[in-house]
């Protein structure tokens, strides 16, 4: 199987300033996760980027960049001029490993990719794992998902479901109703990846401000992975910085 992996990057961050740039260990985030990325096995590693000074510390560290334009609305819309700068393929499997995800488990980039290329029924696959904590469970920034019997997404949402209706609330987490945190990687198909910028926004996806909405809402099928272990924590703020630093360390 072959497989690119693409990584997006952009240098504005709300909460965490030029965070792809930001040292780990000697080496600056986005050259980590390309770096994690790159023993996946996947043919080839390429950050997109918005900034010369992304492409840049990624040359640095022999990383291969595309600089791409500033003003894309959303990662996909960016995975997607890059596919075409590479030339790739309609069927080629492309990966999109988040900039702010360090320590992704390379074997779980892999099987994200090798999940999609035995779906031909599906436009992308994604990765989630089962949620044991009550807390996380009712926490709106942990995206959950409920899935069909074939392992595709049914949805996405803040929200918490599924809902155990006859139960207290603890209930919900444990065998009665599989409970799925959402991991944000993402496998799709180039051809796809070409047609998403011009797919019309959906009402579920500016509600729940969740991007894959928009596939669901299109009658694309998403397939998903469900690791049995928890991916290590990815960098939004300073706080979690800190964390990813004294792990490296």
């Amino acid at each position: 199987m072959s497989f690119h992996v693409i990584v997006p990057a952009r240098l504005a961050s709300s909460r965490l300033p030029e965070k792809p740039l930001a040292d780990i260990g000697g080496l600056p985030m986005v050259v980590r996760v390309a770096q994690a990325a790159q023993r996946s096995g996947a043919e080839q590693v390429v950050v997109a980027c918005d900034h010369p000074r992304i492409q840049a510390a990624c040359a640095q560290h022999g990383v291969p960049a595309l600089l791409t334009r500033a003003d894309h609305p959303s990662g996909s819309d960016r995975l997607a001029e890059a596919v075409g700068l590479l030339g790739l393929a309609d069927d080629a499997l492309v990966v999109n490993v988040q900039g702010d995800e360090p320590l992704i488990d390379p074997a779980l980039v892999r099987d994200c990719a090798q999940l999609l290329a035995g779906r031909p029924d599906c436009a992308m696959a994604t990765v989630a794992h089962a949620i044991d904590d009550l807390a996380e469970f009712r926490n709106p920034n942990v995206v959950k998902l409920v899935c069909d019997s074939q392992q595709r997404a049914l949805y996405f949402s803040r929200a918490c479901i599924p809902w155990w209706r006859d139960g207290p609330e603890p209930a919900a987490i444990g065998p009665e109703a599989v409970v799925l945190r959402h991991v944000g990687l993402y496998a799709y198909r180039a051809g796809f990846l070409r047609r998403f910028p011009a797919l019309e926004p959906s009402p579920l996806e500016r509600a729940e401000s969740l991007e894959q909405l928009r596939v669901l809402w299109h009658g694309e099928r998403i397939a998903v992975h469900i690791s049995p272990q928890r991916p290590g924590p990815g960098v939004d703020t300073p706080e979690d910085l800190v964390r990813v630093r004294q792990a490296f360390a």
